[in-house]
């Protein structure tokens, strides 16, 4: 097996969905596993941020501790609509060679519903690897089709962060595997 990439998409998916991760507090997260959808409070007006790394997750929320976000939840979605959103992004900030100017950088961002951050991976004690993770954020239309058509589960997986802090059984990871990124998009998105 070779060197990861330095930016690749890696995720739990198979031929019609995608988990992807995001951690909330209670009053959001207790009902939205409940009851397989968003509730009301879920506020569609802002940016979402979503993790196809679960790893990655465990570190932004400090294993479910950090303030606001002591649930976590697995989100499956479908693949069309994560494609959708990967192909509607705009990475949060310039790179040469990406972008023909800034400028040009500046008025895509300005026009675009979704946004691509590259962060370090994690390993299972957090500490940051040589590769990059994703963090798509998901902005107006497409925040309303992510809690609506594309929806497909809800899934509280707060429980296994709690074991997997205690042991760090590398066993107990959701499985992810390179995603598949179409190629024009792959080069709007950084990637090698």
């Amino acid at each position: 097996m070779g060197e990861t990439p330095k930016r690749q998409v890696r995720a739990r998916y198979d031929e019609e969905t995608v988990t992807v991760y995001q951690a909330f507090r209670p009053e959001i997260a207790e009902p939205a596993a409940a009851a397989g959808r968003f509730p009301a409070a879920f506020d569609t007006g802002r940016t979402t941020w979503v993790k196809p790394s679960f790893r990655w997750l465990l570190h932004r929320s400090d294993w479910a501790r950090a303030g606001g976000q002591e649930r976590v939840l697995g989100v499956v979605i479908r693949r069309e609509g994560f494609d959708a959103a990967l192909a509607a992004a705009v990475l949060s900030s310039y790179r040469r060679g990406v972008h023909a100017s800034k400028a040009q950088w500046q008025r895509e961002l300005r026009r675009g519903a979704a946004r691509v951050q590259w962060d370090p991976e994690r390993d299972l004690h957090l500490r940051p690897l040589d590769h990059r993770s994703l963090q798509l954020g998901l902005g107006g239309e497409l925040v309303r089709r992510y809690v609506g058509e594309w929806l497909v589960r809800i899934e509280d997986l707060t429980p296994l962060v709690r074991e997997l802090h205690a042991t760090r059984d590398a066993g107990l990871l959701p499985p992810e595997r390179p995603y598949p990124v179409a190629p024009g998009t792959a080069v709007r998105l950084g990637m090698p």
